[in-house]
């Protein structure tokens, strides 16, 4: 399949209040998180719930409850958890991270050229690790990056998916079958089945706030759901793991940040990486545990939930010997929803927290944010 450089005009945002909370509004939320002295503050024990979701997919509403309470109690501390028993085929998981591999070790790099982010409005393409910076970092990963398309989507969509700018071509940009064949087929396969269990764990979501079970599907019959595939070099220095490393050894991989979108399912290989920045304000390494994925709260959860789900803060930082792969998929509602306060989570006399915004333009400004220039780039050209 070949790769496609878009020449659509982008269809400018007009929010003003969309775009300022994607940029400053969501810099002093990551400001404030890392602000916290851990010694100012009670240190409580923090773990990382693992969850067992099998009863999630019983015909008994009471067994998907128990899940979903489970859930609430994990988002109302940690904002991070791991789901065992999930449905996604072992199979198909080891298939991904294989194909990262290959993508990032045998695709010769004036292939990845064809389809460098900067080729994109949508961020979606080829990234090196010069090109962007989540936090201001130099940062080590490598990533390919992709969206939603209908035939990613087992149930074939419902026909009126938009990208991020509102627009309807087909953004995402593949390598050649030619170059690496069956990557597409195995890209594929996963996505349509983590998508299926996104949409399967926003309902546990809807019944962890006490909404009715299906209160958001109707918010997903085409969702966003961008996925990256993305590589970790081995550490120049490897260091011990340590609750505790020094800053001088570390070798930031990706550098700390909020996600954008309701929740996060990632997927990584053997070797560790993640840390999550607890409430205390101290970096908790995340491990990974086979066969599982793990669960992160993002910014359009916290935004409905009046910040009683927390978007928690996490990093990367590869510290072994040893390549480190990940699959992040971040789960988004319909582009064209607009996120505001459920009213149920707003107490009698309060008020909401966070002002509506509109899903699609506010993750487009996130990631402009994270090209070199701080801009963005639409098309060929960067916006000065």
């Amino acid at each position: 399949m070949a790769a496609a450089v878009a020449s659509h005009q982008i269809a400018q945002p007009t929010d003003e209040t969309t775009l300022n909370e994607a940029r400053s509004g969501a810099h002093a939320y990551l400001q404030s998180r890392l602000a916290s002295k851990p010694a100012a503050l009670k240190q409580e024990p923090f773990e990382i719930p693992i969850i067992d979701i099998s009863p999630s997919f019983s015909t008994c509403l009471s067994d998907r409850k128990g899940v979903a309470a489970e859930i609430r109690s994990a988002c109302l501390t940690s904002g991070f958890f791991y789901i065992t028993n999930h449905g996604v085929p072992l199979p198909t998981c080891s298939a991904i991270l294989r194909e990262a591999q290959r993508f990032f070790k045998t695709l010769p790099r004036e292939k990845k050229e064809a389809m460098h982010l900067r080729n994109s409005k949508l961020g979606y393409g080829w990234e090196p690790s010069e090109y962007t910076s989540i936090a201001g970092d130099v940062e080590t990963k490598e990533g390919f990056n992709f969206g939603y398309e209908e035939g990613l989507d087992k149930t074939g969509g419902d026909g009126l998916y938009k990208n991020l700018d509102g627009t309807t071509y087909k953004g995402n940009m593949w390598p050649e079958e030619s170059d690496l064949p069956g990557f597409y087929a195995v890209v594929r396969e996963y996505y349509s089945e983590v998508l299926q269990l996104a949409r399967h764990l926003f309902r546990l979501f809807a019944l962890s706030l006490s909404l009715p079970e299906t209160h958001f599907d109707p918010m997903t019959t085409h969702p966003g759901g961008i996925a990256r595939l993305l590589y970790y070099p081995p550490a120049k220095r490897p260091v011990p793991s340590s609750p505790h490393p020094s800053a001088a050894a570390e070798e930031i991989g990706l550098g700390a940040h909020s996600d954008y979108e309701c929740f996060t399912l990632l997927l990584c290989s053997s070797s560790p990486g993640l840390e999550i920045l607890s409430p205390t304000g101290t970096w908790t390494a995340a491990p990974p545990i086979p066969g599982s994925f793990i669960v992160n709260v993002a910014d359009f959860l916290m935004r409905w939930t009046n910040g009683v789900y927390k978007s928690t803060v996490h990093r990367v930082v590869n510290r072994s010997k040893e390549e480190r792969y990940s699959v992040p998929f971040f789960f988004s509602v319909n582009y064209d929803v607009v996120i505001e306060t459920l009213p149920g989570c707003v107490e009698e006399g309060g008020r909401a927290m966070y002002p509506p915004i509109r899903a699609g333009e506010y993750i487009l400004e996130r990631l402009n944010t994270t090209t070199k220039d701080g801009k963005g780039y639409y098309g060929n050209e960067a916006v000065f």
